[in-house]
């Protein structure tokens, strides 16, 4: 399984400083949420162990080598990427989408094969995108466009997963259902797991691990319990929150109440 880790990371546009310096590592397979306030550096972050951006200073490792020394299909047969805002031509068939995470395995211009055709097959089954397969993406809903997305991303065959705010602009109904998706596509597959969330219940719903930035700095590494308390979060976020605990089929499960504002205490 591909290892990942950033040491003493420091990212930036222009002359503004997002990551001073960062360091992290992703060792085993495992789903990990990375949250924190707007401007914190989630989406930063993520862009540099995806190699989308290059670091200031410090390193980003892939399996102890630094991920510039790789080309990028090596990369992509490693790391599969899903954008906040993911594009594609709206006349093009969900089916032909999900086949582009084929690319790093075949090339741009190889015919696809049979090996090929199973795992489309397969990944769009499993994100039960396959009736959407001869439909236009411009014909699809947000949240089922999202779903042929992640499709294209497993089709990959990644073995760590990078998920930016991929329930943005989702009704509730699909945000659990990509959720649930994601966890299914962990448990199947034992990859590892990264994605900038918003929602916290999420992240604790979701996740083993938590790591939470504020303005550029790590100040919570952990499980969601020893992470997201209800003290941290109006530290970092600045809401009072109540913790509940709610029995569910998996067992007790912490929610977050958001109560107010910390400040206008």
């Amino acid at each position: 399984m591909a290892t990942l880790a950033v040491h003493h990371l420091c990212m930036g546009y222009g002359k503004h400083i997002v990551l001073p310096d960062v360091s992290l590592s992703f060792e085993k397979p495992e789903i990990v949420s990375i949250v924190g306030a707007n401007g914190s550096g989630k989406s930063t972050l993520l862009r540099a162990l995806a190699r989308l951006q290059a670091p200031r200073a410090g390193a980003v490792l892939l399996d102890d080598r630094p991920i510039g020394a790789y080309t990028r299909r090596e990369v992509a047969r490693k790391i599969s990427v899903l954008p906040q805002s993911a594009a594609a031509p709206p006349d093009m068939l969900a089916e032909r989408l999900v086949a582009c995470g084929r690319h790093p395995h075949r090339g741009y211009f190889a015919e696809y094969g049979a090996e090929d055709r199973r795992i489309i097959e397969n990944v769009m089954r499993e994100t039960d995108t396959w009736q959407y397969r001869d439909r236009f993406l411009q014909e699809l809903s947000g949240g089922e466009r999202q779903r042929v997305w992640l499709a294209m991303a497993l089709a990959q065959e990644p073995e760590i997963l990078l998920l930016d705010e991929p329930t943005t602009y989702l009704d509730i109904r699909h945000q659990l259902r990509l959720m649930e998706l994601v966890r299914e596509a962990y448990q199947r597959k034992r990859m590892t797991v990264i994605m900038v969330l918003h929602d916290l219940n999420q992240a604790i719903a979701y996740s083993h691990r938590i790591i939470a930035l504020r303005q550029g700095t790590i100040v919570g590494d952990g499980t969601p319990s020893a992470v997201l308390t209800a003290e941290h979060i109006a530290d970092w976020f600045g809401v009072r929150v109540q913790c509940v605990d709610i029995e569910t089929t998996d067992g007790k499960q912490q929610f977050h109440l958001p109560l107010g504002i910390a400040d206008e205490e």
